[in-house]
């Protein structure tokens, strides 16, 4: 077997362990729970829950797509589908889902210079695009503990978080061209080739930042998405029987997904999600229980919508080295 084989038994391998993993992980959370929501919610209301998952999901597609003309937005979509699936699923956090998603763009026909310059530039916006939904909910935050004593804490929380994200964001956003030019120096000191295939991904991601008309789209994109994300724990609350107005779920909603990234090394943010809804929850009248309901909801929409999309991946990569190995 080559080395392309060898990469793809790896990728089934790894996804395979992720899978285990997740099962385990959602175990010490409680997967008796997890799927007890499900009968609280109803099949029918949980279809809709994960259905509008999907199209936040092509939301995200197309934020990815218009930074590059031309390319077919489905190919966009479901390899974002899979960099989310993957980045719940798998063992690695955001970056395992970075690679999957690049492996299935890449798959798909997007040449490596499109798919490694644009994934850079739609990452940036992205975290533009969080920054400005972090700001609303530190505000929100702050609004609600300005009159209360016991708030010290809450307060350093959502300072730290906001600090953690906008560092996160400007380490990203200022080191990407120098990262792309040490890169190409070591590349071309080991691997013969590497530099100028390094040097093709700066020139296109010069060429995307060059494009600002689509690079405003691809962040408002994304701040659509962010949005609509808090709008989905507000469908999924409603669903469960809680009535808790829009907005105080975007503020929630927005802390969450800043405690997550700060924390992004936590596979799927297990135990952090958890915890962090039970704090933040009744702050705007989210009962704790209501609060836990809502990120079991979530844990068993990641299974039923994320699960699924990696083992259709993986019987792609299977069928594939099937192929592969038949045509020598």
């Amino acid at each position: 077997m080559d080395r392309t084989d060898w990469l793809k038994i790896a990728a089934i391998a790894v996804t395979i362990a992720g899978l285990a993993a997740t099962l385990i992980l959602l175990g010490s959370v409680g997967l008796g729970e997890v799927f007890g929501i499900l009968g609280r919610i109803g099949a029918a209301r949980f279809a809709i829950y994960a259905a509008y998952t999907l199209l936040i999901l092509l939301i995200l597609g197309a934020a990815w797509q218009v930074l590059v003309p031309g390319a077919s937005s489905m190919r966009f979509a479901w390899a974002r589908t899979m960099r989310e699936a993957a980045t719940n699923i798998l063992p690695f956090s955001q970056f395992g889902g970075i690679v999957v998603g690049l492996r299935v763009l890449i798959a798909s026909g997007v040449s490596q210079r499109n798919a490694y310059g644009s994934i850079i530039a739609d990452q940036t916006a992205e975290l533009a695009a969080q920054l400005v939904f972090t700001l609303y909910g530190a505000a929100g935050l702050l609004l609600v503990l300005q009159d209360r004593s016991d708030g010290g804490d809450l307060r350093s929380l959502a300072l730290v978080g906001l600090g953690a994200s906008l560092a996160i964001m400007l380490a990203f956003a200022f080191a990407q061209r120098p990262m792309l030019t040490i890169a190409a120096r070591i590349g071309g000191a080991i691997l013969p080739g590497s530099a100028a295939a390094v040097v093709e991904v700066r020139d296109e991601l010069d060429g995307i930042y060059q494009r600002r008309g689509r690079l405003i789209a691809c962040f408002l994109l994304h701040l659509l998405a962010w949005v609509a994300s808090g709008a989905g724990a507000a469908i999924a609350l409603t669903f469960i029987g809680f009535e808790v107005p829009l907005a105080d779920v975007l503020v929630i909603e927005s802390l969450i997904f800043t405690l997550r990234t700060a924390a992004f090394l936590v596979p799927g943010g297990i135990g952090l999600q958890e915890g962090a809804y039970v704090l933040i929850g009744p702050l705007f009248g989210l009962p704790a229980e209501a609060a836990l309901a809502l990120s079991l909801a979530k844990r068993a929409r990641d299974l039923f919508v994320d699960v699924p999309a990696m083992v259709i991946w993986q019987i792609g990569e299977a069928r594939l080295l099937i192929g592969s190995r038949r045509s020598r």
